[in-house]
């Protein structure tokens, strides 16, 4: 049975500081490895991105959109759907969003002051879909794991660019919390040892869909060791 492969996570350097593959490289990339679609999470304005916090919210938004939207017109060119998300993130904490568009990001100035649990409430209450990214992960500027199980739907369980010990604790948490589970690469280089993602026996029409398929548990986990 043919399956379809989605990459949940995965960060362009027109809009994520940390990023290391511009939108239209990092689309190729996900077509030569025969995947069918990812969703471009690129960190939010609250987080590591090239976007200054200086400009006015409408023009911050636009120039947070320009990754999904360069990728986009690059996965029509080539023939790989790409859908839309962000990385929400507070000291540390990453929430991956999904399921909201620009224009709702638009009226909502008020995300970039928010602390986790009002941003989660009004994300949710609006049909946003949201899960944990890197629950586990340590590093020097993390002042502490924050865990808010009643806030989120999902927890990235495998990560690609985290320890097996992180990965295996995040699958934990999901169990104890019957929290659902998803996979992702976390990609903002391209090329890595290994992939994580969602493969369907159905092609995704759009981000919701993705979604869809994560909570009526058609989508199943893979990773995929590179050369």
């Amino acid at each position: 049975m043919q399956l379809y492969k989605y990459e949940t996570h995965a960060h362009t350097s027109e809009v994520s500081l940390c990023g290391k593959i511009s939108a239209v490289d990092l689309v190729r990339f996900y077509k030569e490895k025969g995947y069918s679609g990812l969703c471009v999470t690129d960190h939010f304005v609250t987080g590591n991105t090239t976007v200054s916090k200086k400009l006015p919210w409408e023009q911050r938004i636009e120039l947070f959109c320009k990754g999904f939207e360069i990728a986009n017109e690059e996965g029509k060119r080539i023939g790989i759907d790409v859908f839309f998300g962000w990385e929400h993130s507070f000291r540390g904490t990453d929430f991956l969003t999904y399921g909201l568009d620009m224009e709702w990001l638009l009226k909502r100035p008020e995300l970039a002051e928010m602390d986790l649990n009002a941003y989660s409430d009004i994300v949710r209450a609006n049909g946003g879909f949201i899960a944990h990214a890197h629950p586990f992960r340590e590093a020097g500027y993390i002042d502490m794991i924050r865990l808010l199980p009643r806030k989120v739907d999902a927890v990235e369980v495998d990560n690609s660019c985290r320890t097996d010990f992180e990965n295996d604790m995040a699958d934990q948490y999901a169990d104890n919390y019957r929290l659902l589970k998803m996979a992702g690469s976390d990609n903002h280089h391209g090329p890595l040892k290994r992939l994580a993602g969602i493969q369907t026996p159905q092609p995704l029409k759009n981000v919701n869909e993705m979604v869809n398929s994560i909570i009526n548990g058609t989508a199943t986990m893979f990773s995929l060791e590179l050369s």
